[in-house]
């Protein structure tokens, strides 16, 4: 494996995490999922938004 692929695993993994940390803190579940998709959907999208701009921040931009 390059050097390359090992970063791309490591930034894949940490945003994995960042979105479950996430979402489990701001109780964004499944039981919301069945409830209103609408609502999951959107917060869902914030969450991943905001873990993208700090493994951007914390690993890619430095």
């Amino acid at each position: 494996m390059g050097y390359e692929q090992c970063v791309f695993t490591g930034v894949e993994d940490m945003l994995l995490r960042l979105v479950e940390d996430m979402a489990e803190s701001e109780g964004v579940t499944e039981q919301l999922k069945a409830d209103n998709q609408m609502e999951w959907v959107q917060r869902m999208n914030n969450i991943c938004n905001h873990a993208e701009e700090i493994v951007n921040t914390e690993l890619i931009y430095v």
